[in-house]
């Protein structure tokens, strides 16, 4: 797991500029019934595409995530920081200051 995001975001000075990120998650089994997603917008205010994602529903592997998140360059630290937190696999971080919707 990577865990250095201080490639990832715009400097400090954009915070209040909507930038997006890309991440592809690893989310093991034991957190299949999590709203893991549903909280990067509830509790850190981003704007989440699923980009695409391999999960069954009774799946008994782990479940892989290719999210798009929009918000400021704040959300999105403050949502990697809640995902290395649950210890979750992160790959292919990058960020674009030009995607604003």
């Amino acid at each position: 797991m990577n865990n250095s995001n201080e490639n990832l975001l715009p400097d400090a000075g954009d915070n209040d500029r909507l930038t997006t990120a890309r991440i592809t998650m690893r989310v093991p089994q034991n957190y299949h019934k999590e709203p893991i997603i549903s909280r990067l917008v509830s509790d850190h205010g981003l704007t989440v595409n699923i980009v695409a994602a391999i999960l069954g529903e009774n799946a008994k592997e782990d479940g892989w995530f290719n999210l798009e998140l929009e918000g400021t360059s704040h959300q999105i630290q403050s949502a990697l920081v809640y995902l290395e937190e649950l210890d979750l696999e992160i790959w292919d971080k990058s960020a674009s200051d030009d995607d604003t919707w």
